[in-house]
């Protein structure tokens, strides 16, 4: 079930030690939220993660893994025409062995398009480098900076709008 954003609601949701302003958030559900990436590794590149914060993807409920799977087919859904891609790559690591560098359960979903790489499964290897990148908190002179807040505000405004039924 979809919930309404209020005032009254917290204005934030924790994704392992790292602090989700509602103003990155574009999609909740009774279990899990969607919010856009501070690292995309491709335009559209969004996140769904559980509410509550949880480590492994064994940690979830029968419910809570419902819910996110059901919102990351949801998500996709409306972000691979709206980035005009014709794929989704939904990805999870599960564990630090796994590349897990936040420890809470989230799932990545990519909108694909022809030759956004060269080797399609190359996108693992991008996704497990910017996973890196993020823990490290990249200095000044890194490749791939991170987005500014109101970058990630109005796209994740923009993608709000598809889920307004």
């Amino acid at each position: 079930m979809l919930q309404t954003f209020s005032k009254e609601e917290v204005d934030y949701f924790m994704f392992g030690p790292y602090r989700i302003s509602s103003g990155e958030i574009f999609l909740k559900t009774t279990h899990s939220f969607a919010f856009v990436n501070l690292r995309p590794v491709v335009p559209g590149n969004v996140l769904v993660c559980s509410k509550r914060v949880v480590p492994r993807f064994v940690d979830l409920t029968d419910e809570e893994v419902i819910d996110l799977w059901t919102t990351a087919k949801r998500v996709g859904a409306k972000i691979e025409p709206h980035y005009g891609a014709g794929s989704l790559t939904f990805g999870i690591q599960d564990g630090v062995y796994a590349g897990q560098t936040v420890p809470h359960v989230h799932v990545h979903i990519l909108p694909r398009k022809e030759g956004d790489f060269e080797i399609l499964d190359e996108v693992y290897d991008e996704l497990d480098r910017k996973e890196r990148e993020l823990k490290k908190r990249l200095d000044a002179e890194a490749e791939r900076k991170d987005r500014d807040r109101e970058e990630m505000v109005a796209e994740a405004a923009e993608l709000r709008k598809l889920f307004e039924e």
